[in-house]
């Protein structure tokens, strides 16, 4: 069973930045997809990017193109969502998750695709 746990997150100003972290204590974690999504109040859940196993393949929202970038250290087995240029709009608590099922696509999009989550951390963007 994977165990992803986050940090990072947090207060910032718009403008800022801030780093997520996805960390797993097992190795195997580096054989998954991997999203990073959140959720505002009152909104659905969102992906906001996604990540193949090896990281050779990447996606992301509109919304955070070109501000947010995911990548992953499998020697660490953790992956990361670095956030620039921050806005008040990006204010939510933020998940990762892992899909642990077969998976023949470069990266997965859907909340449904995935079947493990992290405990979520609160991202507060003042203006």
């Amino acid at each position: 069973q994977v165990q992803a746990v986050q940090s990072g997150g947090g207060l910032a100003q718009a403008g800022g930045s801030l780093r997520l972290s996805c960390a797993s204590s097992e190795r195997t974690f580096n054989n998954y997809p991997v999203g990073w999504f959140r959720q505002a109040p009152g909104k659905e859940r969102e992906l906001v990017a996604a990540i193949r196993w090896s990281g050779g393949s990447k996606y992301y929202a509109d919304s955070v193109k070109g501000r947010f970038i995911i990548s992953r250290d499998n020697a660490k087995n953790t992956v990361y969502l670095q956030m620039n240029s921050l806005a008040p709009e990006d204010t939510a608590v933020y998940y990762c998750a892992a899909r642990t099922r077969y998976s023949d696509k470069r990266y997965y999009t859907s909340l449904e695709e995935y079947n493990y989550w992290g405990q979520g951390t609160q991202v507060t963007v003042s203006s």
